[in-house]
């Protein structure tokens, strides 16, 4: 009798994918004088925000670029400057981007502000201009100081704004909501405010916000189910990822995971669970800056990790989301990262912080 051949195995758990150490190589692509923010165009090049007020125009496959004129004034100093730059969800369509920045006020006052205004490019070359400036947004009030704007910028799906809002190192205006400071800021791509926001009924400011109690909210991103995370900066420890949610208040200043810089103690979140608590704490902190969730294919066992730029750390720091986040690894970078983009061919690219930064392009380490 003729042996039978053994079943054939189909299915079953697959191997498991293996990850280079390090997982990337960094090759540095320019440098900049003070960038903060960066985002590609459709045709590969790359926009980068300068602090003192300048928005450069990069095409990373020749290194070679120019500058975009018609940029707002900026009141540069401390943490101000130029911000954010971020492009329309129909942006081949109208040629529109939206550019945040310091506004200066009255009285040695300051805000942060956001406009949008059609980007033209100047054929054959890096330069090009902004037309149409128009401020859609500001923070109420404008207050003296200069520190913890935030001011970053995304869109979601539904093609709507959402901003970020620091309280500008007054602590109080958080909790305060006839002031849009301390909060995220959801709204329409011409400014005004959606009629399902969660305060829309109570008019004025307080419409804009969609949730409160944040301190200087430095990242933005959505996971793939649509879900917005959020970063934050604590005081003397107490760094923070957040999970945001409609109508949450997040507690600051009346409670964190850190102290005061003088060292007299806050309250911790669980003193008071009718606060929303962060899903990661970091004391000592990292000082987050910067934050993508990783959504492509070139690195494939990053798929839906998160990654933020560290300052005080000089890090690149990995976190995973499921039911309890957490940090997964931490990549010295030996400089203070400020920003950390997804490129169009799924290469990770960060912008180093203050004079002479370099852009560097993060890509799998094959050896």
């Amino acid at each position: 009798m003729a042996a039978q051949a053994a079943p054939q195995v189909t299915g079953g758990t697959q191997p498991a994918l293996r990850i280079p150490d390090p997982p990337f190589v960094s090759t540095e692509v320019a440098r900049f004088d003070q960038p903060w923010a960066m985002t590609f165009l459709p045709d590969g090049r790359l926009l980068v925000t300068e602090k003192p007020g300048r928005l450069r125009l990069l095409n990373p496959a020749t290194g070679q670029g120019g500058e975009i004129a018609g940029v707002p004034t900026v009141a540069y100093g401390g943490q101000g400057g130029f911000g954010d730059v971020i492009l329309h969800p129909r942006f081949a369509d109208n040629g529109m981007i939206y550019v945040s920045y310091a506004e200066p006020g009255a009285n040695s006052t300051r805000g942060a502000a956001v406009a949008r205004a059609r980007l033209v490019i100047d054929a054959g070359a890096n330069t090009g201009r902004l037309e149409g400036l128009q401020v859609i947004w500001r923070q109420v009030p404008k207050v003296t100081g200069d520190a913890h704007y935030s001011h970053r910028m995304l869109f979601d799906a539904q093609g709507k704004l959402w901003i970020s809002s620091g309280e500008r190192q007054k602590a109080s205006p958080a909790q305060d909501m006839q002031s849009n400071l301390g909060k995220i800021i959801r709204l329409n791509d011409d400014g005004s405010v959606p009629p399902d926001n969660p305060f829309a009924n109570q008019g004025g400011v307080a419409a804009q916000v969609w949730s409160l109690g944040h301190r200087n909210v430095l990242g933005l991103a959505f996971d793939p189910s649509g879900r917005l995370w959020t970063h934050e900066m604590g005081p003397a420890g107490g760094d923070e990822l957040n999970l945001i949610e409609r109508g949450s208040n997040y507690g600051w200043p009346i409670v964190s995971n850190g102290d005061n810089y003088d060292g007299s103690p806050i309250p911790d979140h669980p003193t008071r669970p009718e606060f929303n608590a962060p899903e990661i704490s970091w004391t000592p902190v990292i000082a987050p800056a910067g934050f993508i969730i990783y959504q492509a294919d070139l690195f494939p066992y990053f798929r839906g990790r998160g990654f933020i730029g560290g300052l005080a750390s000089q890090a690149l720091i990995q976190v995973e989301f499921g039911d309890t986040p957490r940090e997964v690894k931490r990549y010295p970078m030996g400089r203070r990262i400020r920003e950390v983009e997804q490129g169009p061919d799924g290469a990770i690219w960060l912008l180093e912080d203050g004079a002479d930064a370099r852009l560097l392009k993060l890509t799998p380490n094959r050896g």
